[in-house]
């Protein structure tokens, strides 16, 4: 079973990691056996190659649950990316708080804030995908390849394209609220490897 301080999940890969094992930002929180993939870059610098914009002074967070797997450079885009869009000015005038005399507390009005992104358990999101601020991604979703995720995503559902729209449902609803209510990935981990077969093979009739 996990080693709760493992790395890497192969022997021989340094281009995988167990998320929750590399990052050190307590605003970045990731569940068990949730893996990142790198090829261009080391997969260890994920934190500060692939979640961006995310400054202390916003206290916006990046969860990520359990079972979810990360291509090679999805990035994670947060608030202080984004400029007031009800100032009459783009321009961030707070950012440069110096120049202008202003008061240093209030240098998050220069962008608005939508929130947190939040990523449900057994999530795959594909390569060069972008999740922005104030999003959240339902549990067993699937986020296409480069992928420009602007608005939640359902459970159990795949969306692509810029920005990012439903494609299908995964498996019927019977299906999805049944996998919702089982929520496999909080099982201990004795029951996974027991229901293995009937999770790769798609039969949750024969969980056990």
């Amino acid at each position: 079973m996990m080693d709760k301080q493992k790395i890497y999940p192969r022997s021989k890969d340094r281009e995988t990691v167990y998320l929750k094992n590399v990052v050190t930002d307590p605003a970045v929180i990731v569940g068990d056996y949730t893996m990142y993939n790198d090829f261009v870059n080391d997969p260890v610098d994920f934190q500060k190659n692939n979640v961006l914009y995310h400054y202390p002074i916003n206290h916006d967070r990046l969860i990520i649950g359990k079972f979810c797997s990360i291509a090679c450079g999805a990035r994670f885009l947060f608030n202080s990316a984004n400029h007031s869009m009800t100032s009459l000015a783009t321009y961030p005038f707070p950012v440069f708080f110096e120049e202008w005399g202003l008061d240093i507390n209030h240098i998050t009005g220069a962008w608005d804030n939508k929130g947190d992104i939040v990523i449900g358990s057994d999530v795959w999101i594909g390569y060069e995908a972008v999740i922005f601020a104030g999003v959240a991604v339902g549990d067993g979703a699937i986020i296409g390849t480069r992928a420009v995720v602007t608005k939640d995503v359902p459970p159990y559902t795949i969306v692509g394209g810029v920005p990012a729209k439903p494609i299908r449902k995964r498996f019927s609803d019977d299906t999805i609220s049944a996998l919702l209510t089982e929520r496999w990935w909080d099982w201990p981990e004795e029951k996974i490897a027991r229901n293995l077969a009937a999770i790769q093979s798609g039969r949750i009739d024969q969980f056990k």
